[in-house]
């Protein structure tokens, strides 16, 4: 069921026809299985198309923590609204790939932690190659004119919870404390995005991956 699901969205990629290099937003909340999804579907098109397949992810866009100063930085509103930097993934990544652009890109410009920046290579696409850009709030005011296509992991706040806690505690004091982290912070700002844009109302593509290995392709718009 997951390879039928992963060749669906290859075909759908490939259908998408730009003078310019097709840039997809693989989005979703916390845990929703997204950069796992970009990572096999990469591979399906690498086995199916000789064009090139970049792959970037946006918790390499995130701004320096001594920076994120609008909100309390352990509150909702910071993580929803002052985490990432949009400029840069616009401006470094999006344009460039888009019409006018001149192919030259970064795919990312600090480490996750965003506590250092992260040295990394400008690039050049070909024209014709294939963006698998996966992140959380992709479908922001700032990002979403910039995207050719729109795939969104659906995933409920309670398997969120689940699967964000276990994943997180490894790097955290304790279950517990992860568990805080998701109800106080992730899953508030999450809902907000939700609430405020819609993305699986918005998308193109819709699979629900509440079971991993059987996820299901759940509208086409």
């Amino acid at each position: 069921m997951r390879a039928e699901v992963l060749g669906e969205l290859a075909s759908e990629v490939l259908a998408v026809e730009r003078p310019h290099p097709v840039r997809v937003a693989i989005d979703g909340c916390s845990a929703a299985g997204k950069t796992t999804l970009a990572d096999e579907l990469a591979d399906v098109l690498r086995g199916r198309t000789s064009r090139e397949v970049i792959r970037a992810g946006i918790d390499y866009f995130k701004r320096a923590p001594e920076l994120r100063t609008a909100y309390p930085i352990d509150s909702p509103e910071s993580y929803y609204l002052d985490m990432w930097d949009y400029d840069a993934v616009r401006n470094q990544l999006l344009l460039p790939l888009g019409p006018d652009g001149d192919r030259r890109y970064v795919v990312g410009v600090r480490e996750t932690s965003a506590r250092s920046a992260l040295d990394s290579p400008v690039q050049t696409a070909a024209p014709d190659a294939i963006l698998l850009a996966d992140g959380a709030f992709l479908q922001r005011p700032e990002l979403d004119a910039h995207w050719d296509l729109r795939i969104y992991l659906h995933v409920s706040f309670d398997t969120v919870l689940h699967r964000g806690t276990a994943r997180d505690q490894a790097w955290m004091d304790s279950p517990a404390a992860a568990e805080h982290r998701y109800l106080t912070r992730y899953i508030p700002g999450e809902r907000m995005y939700v609430d405020q844009i819609h993305p699986a109302t918005r998308a193109q593509l819709v699979v629900n991956n509440e079971d991993p290995a059987a996820p299901r392709l759940t509208r086409r718009a």
